[in-house]
Formats: C-alpha cells, sequence, structure tokens
C-alpha cells in the first residue's frame, strides 16, 4: 500500500512541480554549467547503495574540495544553491528514486555509506528495515537543526514506529516546516 502511494504521489507531484524543476535546472545550468543533477551513493533498504539524484546546489566536485556533510556557511554552495536548499528545492529529483523504489516519501534519510561507522550492528539492521525517505521524523522535528545524535535515534524511532498515521504526521510537519515556522 504505501509503495503504491509512494508511486501516486511522486507522479502527482513531478507532474504538478514540472515548470519549478525546469526553471531550477535551467537557473542551476546558467550560473555554474552542467551538471544540473547530483548523484551521490547512498544505503537504502537492506543496505543496500543506490545512486540518490539531488539538484546540484555546490560547485562541481564539491566532493574533492570538502567533507561529505555541508556546514550553515560552507563555501562550496553557490547563489542559486542556497535558495533551492533553504526552500528544499534541491531535494526534488529523488521523486525519481521514489519512483525507481529506491526511496519513500517518508522514511530515515538515506545514508551516505561513512555514516554505517555510526551505528551498532543491531541499530544497523533496524535502520535499514524501512525504505529511506525523502523527509523523515528528524527533518519534520528538527529539520537541519537536529545532532547527528538526535537524527539517529528518530532515524531509529521511526524504523521501530513507522505507520501510515505516522507518515501523515510527519508529511504535514515537514510541509508545516517548508512554509513556517522552521524553514530555513
Amino acid at each position: 500500500m504505501k509503495r503504491l502511494m509512494d508511486m501516486m504521489l511522486s507522479l502527482a507531484a513531478l507532474a504538478v512541480l514540472s515548470p519549478l524543476l525546469l526553471v531550477t535546472a535551467a537557473a542551476i545550468a546558467l550560473e555554474s554549467g552542467m551538471p544540473v543533477l547530483f548523484r551521490q551513493t547512498r544505503l537504502g533498504l537492506g543496505g543496500r547503495e543506490f545512486s540518490m539524484f539531488k539538484f546540484r546546489s555546490m560547485v562541481r566536485d564539491a566532493a574533492s574540495i570538502g567533507p561529505w556533510h555541508t556546514a550553515s556557511d560552507d563555501h562550496r554552495v553557490t547563489r542559486v544553491g542556497r535558495v533551492i536548499r533553504r526552500a528544499s528545492i534541491d531535494e526534488l529529483p529523488q521523486l525519481l528514486n521514489v519512483l525507481k523504489g529506491d526511496m519513500s516519501i517518508i522514511g530515515p534519510r538515506p545514508d551516505v555509506p561513512a555514516q554505517r561507522a555510526l551505528y551498532a550492528d543491531k541499530d544497523w539492521s533496524l535502520r535499514c528495515s524501512v525504505r529511506p525517505g525523502i523527509t523523515g521524523l528528524a527533518q519534520a522535528l528538527l529539520r537541519s537543526d537536529a545532532t547527528p545524535e538526535q537524527r539517529l535515534a528518530l532515524d531509529l524511532r521511526y524504523a521501530r514506529e513507522h505507520n501510515l498515521r505516522l507518515d501523515l504526521k510527519i508529511l504535514v510537519l515537514t510541509l508545516g516546516r517548508l512554509t513556517g515556522k522552521g524553514a530555513n
């Protein structure tokens, strides 16, 4: 049921947001050239690797200039990148990952392979028992203000407690953070 809902919501969102996606792609290309999409290896359901898509919000080859995570004043982020990150527009290409089955709309954010070391084996198994999402409990409650420990705890809580009601709550909270209090 959740997979069917993910596919329907992703297709609808891509259709409705296609003008915004095209304008964003054009703005990135005009400011800093191609490619407009950034692909990064992430870990998904069962710990399986997949390529996650995002709009490129940093200079090309940013990974060779700095760490896998970003800071609020990261010099690698472009002007367009700051705008699309603030509104989470950079995450919209992940709707393609949802269609492919690598991700869900709601679930813990997918980790990069280096983050595997943050988990005990038991916690990692629990974390990988659910499909990662575009937004999750940590993003809904704390957005980017979550410490690594808080994010990990909320990701594990989601894996233990996930259900349709929690997913709907996370979706409503996420939309509220994007449009009102807590938007970065």
